[in-house]
């Protein structure tokens, strides 16, 4: 696998503020430790503040990392949306022009987190349907390739008049995306247990397109049954207003669990010739440790590390978090493809085969897991 990733949020503002503190001397210090301890090639950054954006993308470049470039749009149209990624792909330039490798990211999971693909306001709206299975849903998704269809290719042109380098979009699959403008094949693609068994079938279908696929996102948060869900295995959380509160039940934390969920989806990606991956994610600032199993938020969190609150870390001193189990296990992972020795921690040398992904969500079943709500800040 050419590059080994992983996803930093720069932060999300939906209502004028964000959870995600923006440091910049803590921001350069994550990105060092992405590169150098976790043994990272690349960094898909990702945000909607455009100014900590091209921030973070300028300490990425200058550490060497490979720079993907991905401003998210939430509750925008169209137009609104061509806006932002015209402006992000002008700033995108001028990182690519200082000398580094950046790869332009066209927005991510559009039909889900904005208006015009999908019927509903909001995004509690337009993904319950695809929750609950209706039986409408065949007929809900039967137009959208069309129009997710006719805005990338207008959103490619917008891009490319201003970006030189190489452009794709984080999809999902349902979204039915035509990829002849973009460079790079880019799919979300967790894995839950409806779909384990065509799990690896779905990404060979991918990579037999022919064009370099990325797995822009993979992951699970981390709490015993956290795999079983994938992407919606953060959906645990009880709210008070926009607040969260505490976790809705009872559950017994398990970063073992995170941990071996990465690495057997890095075993298919390896075993199929995935080009790019990202694992989801570094680091969620909203999502605190805590003692009070019923408040540990971090059993919510996608975050290799745990976030503490009101004091620093041991491993690293001057961090306010401390490495999971995902830790260790994604830096040995990416150690040993960088040094040609392969994952150091696959039993016997073995490769994962019976996991796989599908190609389409659709009611019969042949559905991708895919994140329902921002996996970080």
């Amino acid at each position: 696998m050419r590059a080994r990733g992983i996803g930093y949020d720069t932060g999300f503002s939906f209502d004028g503020t964000s959870r995600r503190p923006f440091d910049q001397a803590v921001v350069r210090r994550e990105l060092q430790i992405i590169r150098d301890d976790l043994h990272c090639t690349a960094v898909r950054l990702f945000g909607n503040d455009l100014d900590r954006l091209e921030s973070a993308a300028r300490y990425a470049a200058g550490l060497g990392l490979e720079v993907w470039f991905s401003p998210f749009t939430y509750q925008l149209g169209p137009e609104e949306m061509l806006a932002l990624l015209a402006d992000a792909a002008e700033r995108a330039e001028r990182i690519r022009r200082l000398g580094a490798e950046v790869v332009f990211v066209t927005g991510a999971e559009l039909s889900l987190f904005n208006t015009g693909f999908m019927p509903g306001d909001s995004l509690h709206e337009r993904t319950g349907k695809l929750l609950q299975r209706q039986p409408e849903i065949r007929e809900l998704l039967a137009g959208l390739p069309a129009r997710m269809n006719a805005f990338l290719a207008r959103a490619a042109t917008v891009v490319r008049e201003r970006f030189g380098g190489k452009v794709t979009y984080a999809s999902v699959p349902f979204e039915g995306v035509d990829w002849t403008p973009f460079d790079i094949v880019s799919v979300d693609a967790h894995r839950s247990k409806e779909i384990a068994h065509v799990y690896q079938q779905g990404i060979r279908t991918l990579v037999a397109q022919g064009k370099p696929v990325a797995i822009t996102e993979f992951g699970c948060t981390t709490y015993h049954g956290a795999a079983d869900h994938g992407a919606l295995s953060g959906a645990i959380i009880e709210y008070d207003g926009t607040a969260r509160v505490r976790l809705n039940g009872d559950y017994v934390r398990d970063e073992q669990e995170q941990a071996t969920y990465l690495r057997e989806l890095l075993d298919v990606f390896v075993a199929e010739g995935v080009d790019a991956a990202f694992a989801c994610t570094f680091v969620c600032y909203g999502l605190p440790h805590r003692s009070d199993p019923r408040e540990d938020l971090d059993m919510a969190s996608w975050g290799v590390v745990k976030v503490l609150e009101h004091r620093l870390g041991n491993t690293y001193p001057d961090m306010p978090w401390e490495p999971k189990a995902a830790f260790s296990t994604l830096a040995d992972y990416y150690r040993g493809l960088g040094d040609g020795t392969g994952s150091s921690l696959v039993s016997g040398g073995s490769r994962s085969t019976e996991r796989e992904v599908a190609t389409n969500h659709t009611s019969n079943g042949n559905s991708v897991s895919t994140v329902i709500g921002p996996s970080a800040d």
